[in-house]
């Protein structure tokens, strides 16, 4: 067993430094077993004693690591973002629909939801919002819902009583404690603005909404949920990372695109997942080809099912 990994991680090493005295309690026993033959028996008995909390150190330290590269692959953080597509105002809404459905996913499963930023319409849809949530396996669960989600419905102001659709797009992105990925301070530009509130004494007098553009790529984070300046840009910075990181693993995934065309999830958000068809009462999963019905208790939360069959077809 290689100690030295065990100790370097702070996780671990506490059980490896206790690990390490008991191997060098059992080196001793021997030494003096085999020095006075009378002992022998004595130091069987705490030989066999030795071995057993060693077998328990071991086993507490393996478990450790297990649970540390679990959460490597899938962290128990994530950022939601929605974004309207094709539809207009009725895309703004539909956004605005898919991140109250999520929100209530989140609520039922006991994580914590926060509003990282949010860009609304006249009309109170989502032009694009983002969110972080937090709780235990919330990334595996939601890992899946990258994509664009469509519904098929007909609008109050249609006065023919025409089926209009609309889209949104929704992103998934992993905040990750630990990535190798740095950003040159020349390859981004920071401005500060005030968040906004609700009026009164709510209003933010201070500068602490943080805006980054990456300049490379053009993309933009903008974090408003923290009051302090520097935690806002630091979760926009995380945020960041995390878009780089899913731009540099669609690049490499479209490489074997022809190779796992019948897989789930390319964590491409230009790629149609879901449809809701509010005149049918139906929710269509194209990669599965599979359909679920009852749409208001989708809508208010009740995704489960559809997130269990995405898991299992994985």
């Amino acid at each position: 067993m290689d100690l030295d990994k065990y100790k370097q991680n702070h996780k671990t090493a506490y059980l490896a430094e206790s690990l390490e005295r008991l191997l060098k309690e059992e080196e001793e026993l021997r030494a003096v077993s085999a020095r006075d033959p009378s002992l022998i028996e004595m130091a069987k008995e705490e030989l066999a004693t030795l071995a057993e909390q060693k077998a328990v150190l071991q086993t507490q330290m393996e478990s450790l690591v297990a649970e540390e590269r679990e959460e490597a692959a899938f962290p128990n953080e994530l950022v939601l973002e929605v974004r309207a597509g094709v539809g207009g105002e009725e895309a703004a809404l539909f956004a605005k629909k898919l991140a109250l459905m999520y929100r209530r996913f989140t609520e039922r499963q006991g994580w914590s939801f926060l509003v990282l930023d949010e860009a609304a319409t006249s009309l109170g849809g989502y032009k694009e919002a983002s969110f972080e949530i937090s709780g235990k396996g919330c990334y595996k669960t939601l890992r899946f819902e990258t994509g664009v989600h469509r519904i098929q419905r007909v609008p109050e102001t249609e006065k023919s009583g025409r089926v209009h659709t609309s889209t949104a797009s929704v992103a998934i992105l992993p905040l990750r404690k630990k990535t190798t990925m740095e950003i040159p301070p020349t390859e981004f530009e920071v401005e500060f603005s005030r968040s906004g509130g609700a009026g009164g004494q709510n209003v933010n007098k201070v500068e602490t909404a943080v805006r980054l553009t990456h300049k490379p790529t053009g993309l933009v984070v903008r974090c408003t949920s923290e009051r302090s300046q520097a935690r806002n840009r630091e979760k926009a910075m995380g945020i960041l990372l995390a878009k780089l990181e899913q731009m540099k693993e669609e690049k490499e995934a479209k490489k074997f695109a022809g190779e796992r065309r019948e897989q789930i999830g390319t964590a491409d958000r230009s790629e149609k997942i879901r449809t809701y068809n509010l005149l049918q009462d139906r929710v269509t999963d194209h990669r599965l080809k599979e359909s679920w019905h009852n749409l208001p208790a989708i809508f208010d939360g009740e995704i489960e099912a559809m997130l269990e069959a995405l898991d299992i077809q994985k």
